[in-house]
């Protein structure tokens, strides 16, 4: 069952550890590049529609934003990688900075790495998906878009996804912001992993 969300809030963005906000809470991450609907499926899954800022424009999140939910989580939003149209000593400074918050974070419980079900795992995503065990964290696959296609081929598309990168295909979540499935799914691996 999904959460009742009461309160999702805006706390802080930070790009050093000292502007983090203190770590008296569980933690979830959340990375992807930077036009896979990370921004939707946050909105979606706190049941806000601007609380992450979307655009069309990839690559807008250039800091690392907290989210207050329920007083019980922080729902941190990772700058996208990838696409992103930004100048490249930005686009070096974010490595760093996202492993100086891997580093640093205490209670980061789970990262949801977030992918398009169209276009799979990329070689950025695998680097994620495999860095996070080092940092003591566990990483939930999540696959957005999966709208663009009927039941039979997403469930198709798991298995090759799955095959590709030798997971269980149990492993691998399906989600559609639009078509709001996959979030009690994403919830309950959450809840799971940071005891909430």
């Amino acid at each position: 069952m999904a959460w009742k969300i009461e309160k999702a809030e805006f706390v802080t963005s930070a790009v050093e550890p000292k502007g983090y906000p203190p770590p008296d809470r569980p933690e979830v991450a959340f990375g992807g590049r930077s036009n896979v609907g990370k921004s939707s499926l946050i909105n979606d899954l706190v049941g806000r529609k601007k609380l992450v800022k979307t655009s069309k424009r990839p690559g807008r999140t250039q800091t690392i934003n907290f989210f207050n939910i329920n007083d019980e989580l922080y729902a941190v939003d990772l700058p996208g990688y990838g696409f992103a149209k930004v100048p490249d000593d930005v686009r070096d400074a974010w490595g760093p900075m996202i492993e100086g918050y891997l580093n640093h974070r205490p209670n980061l419980c789970a990262m949801v790495v977030v992918m398009d079900l169209r276009r799979g795992v990329e070689e950025d995503d695998f680097e994620l998906i495999m860095a996070a065990p080092l940092f003591g964290i566990q990483p939930i696959l999540v696959f957005t878009k999966a709208d663009k296609f009927s039941r039979n081929k997403r469930q198709q598309r798991r298995r090759e996804l799955a095959r590709d990168i030798d997971a269980d295909p149990g492993e691998l979540l399906l989600y559609s912001s639009t078509r709001g499935f996959g979030r009690d799914d994403l919830w309950k691996r959450i809840s799971y992993l940071c005891g909430v």
